[in-house]
């Protein structure tokens, strides 16, 4: 299907311009007629002040309405939106800014300091447009005592409110970006043409509710407005940065139903419940255990039962068969936990719908493949270890760096691929096992160990609430396996070893583990591996052993 998000949103807006779009935490109401006026009077400002289809426009918010009117502004005109993770430093923000090289910046006025650090930065500082979030704050004005020097500074509120309409079809080359989470290095643009991601979605739009992919934008429009298609209500509860949550949510939109958003910097579980009863949210987006779980306990506390909600969406994250559980028993749940990355959109989707599905496999999209070492494809045999792959709807690479774009998205007996270097074992009826990044597998003594494994085994000690699997150097070993867990009480190391150790063969059992009350996840849910690698290091050799 040719298509964009934005055009299917046009045609819903006059088709149904009374419809509920989108929904803020003090329960403001947008309706689809409201946030396309919204999105026009954007981006008459934007261009107003210069900014231009190809122009970047940075967006650094929590997940709120102006965020998804920032989106479809920027894809109806072909200004790129590149979100960006709101937990940065000035310094960062300012890399990022650089990088992208955004010519406008939506901020909110409660991260003021930051932004105002990082535009004192550049020498040639983006238009900022602030979304007033902060009671007492001067309406558009700086955040601090300091002239904001040359610096042009819009109130969001005066930017929509202007006179403006959106073109009737977006550039076709028009593009969204979205930063890697930065696991191994600084974070990375992917360059997604809108009407590529949009074709990507497709199966996470429409097939998954048992519908028929539309073949063109009348056909979504009127999808969205047939009696027949359910009306999804979604609660992301990852941030918009975590690709997943932005992704349901412009899916949403493109069914006709209604986003709820949180307007909060941290999950607030608890919150989170309340709003999914009172708003009758239909579908969560969570960020596996990370989110789930929390939110599950919150249900428990409250006494309160999540009996609206009939889909929990998820990626990236562990999302263990025990938290599915719990979900289940909520009522008639689907669970669909894509194995999905930023540069690639979904490879494999594991899909239950009651308990009895559970643990259930992940299962490869008709366009994924499994390569092995030589580049073979190997997933129709049984057994075969390989690296994940796809050749579906791909972006056109990473912004500013070539080197890495050829090596995550090489050319293939003529046809490109995305590799993001996922191994995995290939089982029946296109069902695979996931087993970790190639890039993490620990080489100890000539053997191969997939940290997925080992990450299991410590995680079904009951008191590890999370654990990451990395190799250490080592003398002797080359690499020895070293783990990382945060436990929820004072359960020591040697315990936490020794139930691993009887569900691991020998070669694969930590040598090494570091025990902390919480593993620093970024909003994405990743984890920055080398100072994780550097601090696993200084505990190994306070315990006095040396590599």
């Amino acid at each position: 299907m040719s298509g964009q998000h934005s055009l299917v949103w046009q045609g819903i807006a006059a088709a149904d311009p009374d419809r509920t779009a989108v929904v803020g935490a003090d329960g403001r109401t947008w309706t689809y007629g409201q946030l396309t006026r919204d999105a026009a009077g954007l981006a008459r400002a934007l261009q107003d002040h210069g900014v231009r289809p190809g122009d970047r426009l940075a967006i650094l918010l929590y997940n709120r309405p102006e965020f998804l009117i920032a989106v479809y502004a920027c894809l109806a005109t072909g200004i790129i939106p590149a979100p960006l993770n709101y937990r940065i430093r000035s310094a960062d923000l300012a890399q990022l800014l650089a990088d992208s090289q955004a010519s406008a910046l939506v901020a909110p006025d409660s991260l003021g300091e930051v932004v105002d650090g990082a535009l004192e930065l550049l020498a040639s500082p983006p238009v900022l447009i602030r979304v007033e979030d902060t009671p007492g704050r001067p309406a558009g004005g700086a955040t601090t005592d300091r002239e904001p020097d040359s610096r042009t500074v819009l109130c969001w509120d005066q930017a929509v409110n202007r006179d403006g309409s959106l073109p009737p079809s977006p550039p076709e080359d028009a593009e969204l970006w979205i930063y890697t989470g930065g696991t191994t290095g600084r974070p990375k643009a992917a360059r997604w043409v809108a009407s590529d991601l949009f074709a990507s979605q497709l199966f996470s739009t429409y097939t998954v509710l048992g519908l028929e992919p539309p073949g063109d934008v009348a056909g979504a429009v009127a999808a969205a407005m047939d009696a027949r298609t359910p009306h999804v209500v979604t609660l992301p509860l990852a941030p918009f940065i975590h690709g997943t949550a932005l992704t349901v949510s412009l899916s949403t939109l493109v069914l006709g139903g209604t986003v709820l958003t949180t307007d909060s910097p941290r999950l607030d579980a608890e919150a989170a419940v309340r709003l999914a009863g009172e708003r009758g949210a239909t579908r969560l987006v969570v960020a596996g255990d990370a989110v789930a779980i929390p939110v599950l306990d919150a249900a428990d506390r409250l006494g309160l039962r999540l009996g609206h909600v009939t889909s929990v969406y998820s990626s990236g994250m562990r999302f263990s068969p025990e938290t599915k559980r719990r979900f289940h028993e909520q009522g008639e749940v689907s669970i669909v936990d894509l194995l999905a990355t930023t540069e690639g959109g979904g490879f494999a989707v594991t899909q239950t719908d009651g308990a009895d599905d559970l643990p259930g496999r992940p299962r490869l999209f008709p366009t994924a493949v499994v390569l092995d070492e030589g580049l073979n494809e190997v997933q129709d045999r049984v057994g075969a270890l390989g690296i994940l792959a796809s050749h579906g709807a791909l972006p056109r690479g990473y912004h500013g760096d070539e080197r890495k774009t050829a090596e995550t998205f090489p050319m293939i007996r003529g046809k490109q691929h995305v590799v993001p270097g996922d191994w995995v074992r290939v089982l029946e009826d296109r069902h695979i096992e996931f087993l970790g990044r190639g890039s993490s597998v620990v080489n100890t003594g000539g053997e191969k160990v997939y940290p997925q494994e080992v990450e299991e085994a410590l995680l079904s000690h009951p008191s590890v609430l999370d654990a990451v699997v990395v190799g250490l150097p080592d003398a002797r070993f080359g690499e020895i396996v070293a783990a990382a867990v945060a436990v929820q009480d004072a359960t020591p190391a040697t315990a936490i070893l020794d139930h691993a150790a009887s569900r691991l063969a020998g070669y694969k059992k930590p040598r090494h583990v570091m025990v902390r009350p919480v593993l620093d996840r970024s909003p994405q849910g990743k984890l920055n591996l080398a100072q994780l690698r550097q601090d696993m290091t200084r505990d190994r050799e306070a315990q006095g052993r040396t590599p």
